[in-house]
């Protein structure tokens, strides 16, 4: 079983990207008065609360959305600050909601929802969070491989929607079958919105995916990367990258954004 868990980074600098630009595309497609699916392949837990132990002992979180929400640089008319109040409104003053929370904070009751976790406790602490959402009707949850529930829910039913593909690269060969899996599910939901978060590593692990990626030349690719201090003295991860095929309107416009705040944070 992997032993990745997120609580230690939740609300870092990488979900402040991932969730910023999920939040918007979401705002976005639901501007249309047509039902949408939504699809994720390594969903976590959930629900974060940023002042668990694990949280405080990484300062991930303190140098991540909590540094924007404390400095007011995440504007209150944005969709991700929305998900994050109306969570807090339900679950506490250091709430953060996970992309799974988000999703179903933005997200309208015709809109389906699928979720893959295969950790069983994670699974289990995401059921809890997505309760009040509806679980059974318009929410489910899988404890399956979250890359087999894609390929199997492809073409999801609506077929406008839109899926994150969110792994802890823990599995290190994710790194080089993630663009055969992405080319695979294009090629069976072409009007789809992949979504695939990558973290940016110091050893350029990243680097032959993004290779194969781009070699596909997939319809309305959009890839957007931001670059930060590591969160600690040895590790890795310098960055946080996003992939997104058929990348709906206003995004890169989003992403513009993301890279002005994140020079601002130096």
């Amino acid at each position: 079983m992997l032993s990745y868990q997120h609580i230690y980074h939740a609300g870092n600098l990488a979900d402040v990207q991932k969730h910023a630009l999920l939040a918007r595309m979401l705002a976005y497609l639901t501007q249309k008065d047509k039902p949408l699916s939504y699809m994720e392949t390594h969903a976590g837990r959930g629900l974060y609360q940023l002042d668990a132990a694990e949280a405080v002992k990484t300062g991930e979180a303190a140098a991540g959305i909590n540094r924007l929400l404390d400095g007011a640089m995440l504007d209150v008319d944005h969709p991700l600050a929305e998900a994050i109040t109306r969570t807090r409104s339900a679950a506490g003053g250091y709430a953060y909601p996970g992309s799974p929370l988000i999703a179903a904070h933005l997200l309208r009751a015709e809109d389906s929802l699928h979720f893959a976790e295969l950790h069983p406790r994670e699974n289990a602490a995401l059921r809890e969070a997505l309760w009040p959402h509806g679980l059974g009707r318009r929410v489910h949850v899988h404890q399956q491989d979250g890359f087999e529930l894609a390929q199997s829910l492809a073409p999801p039913t609506p077929r406008r929607g839109l899926m994150l593909i969110d792994p802890s690269y823990e599995v290190k060969r994710d790194y080089a079958q993630i663009p055969g899996h992405i080319a695979k599910l294009h090629r069976k939901w072409n009007v789809g919105v992949i979504a695939l978060w990558y973290p940016i590593l110091t050893d350029g692990t990243h680097k032959p995916m993004l290779t194969a990626l781009a070699a596909q030349n997939l319809p309305g690719a959009l890839r957007h990367e931001v670059r930060f201090p590591p969160a600690r003295e040895g590790h890795r991860m310098v960055g946080s990258g996003m992939f997104i095929v058929n990348a709906p309107y206003g995004t890169a416009d989003e992403a513009q954004r993301l890279t002005r705040l994140f020079a601002k944070l130096g």
